[in-house]
């Protein structure tokens, strides 16, 4: 088993030297899992302790909407097959997939890992877990930056792709920057 996750990790570009100086974007993937980790942290503060009864419904929505994340995620890893990299450096030999959860947006997994956050947001009424959505909210938006300059430099028609898709989420300027480039429209 170590030498398959070795195997595994060298076929996406990990090395120490990346540690080290960033050259696959490992430091967005650093950041990414801390706060992805950080959601185990309890609710802080409670609603309980700011004297609040965090209704059943809004549980149960949070719970929907994580429940939704996983079932995307998963969508997203499948349709990727081969090309999925962890790295916001695309593998050399990576296919440009354009279909399935890639003809909703650029990014899905940055989606769906957005929505998981959201639903433990709104499920344990956490202030700490709302700046934990932000924090995702930035690095994913800076990681999928990234990794579309990358995606631009190995597949010539990913520019019609991206003129065209919404990158993470549609209407929010951040997570959606189709206008941002020359010849795109929202």
């Amino acid at each position: 088993m170590p030498n398959a996750l070795a195997t595994r990790l060298s076929a996406w570009g990990f090395s120490w030297a990346g540690l080290r100086d960033n050259r696959r974007g490992e430091w967005w993937l650093i950041a990414q899992m801390a706060l992805i980790l950080a959601h185990l942290l309890p609710a802080s503060p409670s609603p309980a302790s700011l004297g609040l009864n965090w209704p059943l419904a809004l549980r149960l929505v949070g719970l929907a909407l994580f429940a939704i994340g996983l079932v995307l995620a998963a969508q997203g890893a499948l349709n990727l097959g081969a090309s999925l990299s962890p790295l916001p450096e695309p593998m050399p030999e990576a296919v440009l997939v354009t279909t399935g959860a890639y003809a909703r947006c650029r990014h899905p997994l940055y989606q769906s890992v957005i929505l998981c956050s959201l639903g433990v947001t709104v499920a344990l009424g956490s202030l700490l877990h709302l700046a934990l959505l932000l924090g995702l909210v930035v690095v994913l938006g800076f990681k999928a930056r990234r990794e579309e300059t990358g995606l631009c430099n190995l597949h010539p028609q990913y520019e019609a792709y991206r003129a065209s898709t919404p990158a993470i989420l549609p209407g929010l300027p951040w997570l959606d920057w189709r206008s941002a480039f020359p010849g795109s429209a929202v």
